[in-house]
């Protein structure tokens, strides 16, 4: 899949799904030293002074992003986990793959998808994460809370969730296009089956960067 993508796109993420597979770490060193960017997609979850010792182990393979999971101490311990490396950590604020029903059996009858994505990157980020895994349809909001209560502060959002138009209908139930992420303002987005599960993935990454820079032309010549 690498080798198929070569020239079209340089940023891999790597999830559970090849957590336990042979060889996964020589993958990432792989990739890593032939200046591939690679997303760590664990989000490690346990006591904080666990995770910051997973996240420091994480930081030494040279990666670029790194999802953690938890309350404010928990995230806290992963910053300092990381120490004075480059490793960008985000937090998960809702997967894409629930919704409001999903919530309610979780025990969030009283809080709306939102309410809890918005309360979730507010916390994480005053812990000192450099950004949030957030739907595309909760991007702007995030954006204008980061510009009301963290002055000063970079905030990057992360999009998974990405459906073109006209793909299946699968697990993903607060998806957005291409095209919707970027006019969102998310700053990057994850896309997996769209391109992976494609007879022809690289045709389908062309396709899906076009759509993206269309989006962004449309913004105006200060967007990047």
């Amino acid at each position: 899949m690498v080798a198929s993508l070569e020239g079209v796109v340089n940023f891999f993420k790597i999830g559970l799904t090849l957590q336990l597979a042979p060889g996964v770490e020589d993958l990432i060193a792989r990739l890593v030293n032939s200046r591939k960017k690679v997303f760590l997609d664990y989000k490690y979850y346990d006591i904080p002074e666990t995770v910051k010792t997973a996240v420091g182990r994480a930081s030494d393979l040279g990666i670029s992003f790194l999802t953690v999971h938890g309350s404010s101490n928990i995230i806290q311990k992963a910053v300092e986990g990381r120490g004075s490396s480059d490793l960008k950590l985000f937090t998960v604020t809702v997967l894409t793959s629930m919704d409001a029903s999903d919530l309610a059996e979780l025990g969030y009858s009283k809080t709306s998808v939102e309410e809890l994505v918005l309360f979730r990157a507010r916390k994480a980020l005053e812990a000192g994460c450099d950004g949030v895994i957030a739907s595309g349809h909760e991007v702007q909001r995030i954006k204008e809370m980061a510009a009301e209560h963290l002055s000063g502060k970079t905030l990057l959002v992360v999009t998974p969730g990405i459906r073109p138009d006209g793909y299946p209908e699968d697990d993903q139930k607060r998806k957005v296009t291409p095209r919707q992420a970027v006019l969102s303002g998310a700053d990057y987005v994850v896309i997996g089956r769209p391109i992976t599960a494609a007879k022809e993935p690289r045709d389908a990454a062309e396709t899906i960067i076009q759509e993206m820079q269309h989006a962004s032309d449309s913004l105006g010549p200060s967007t990047t």
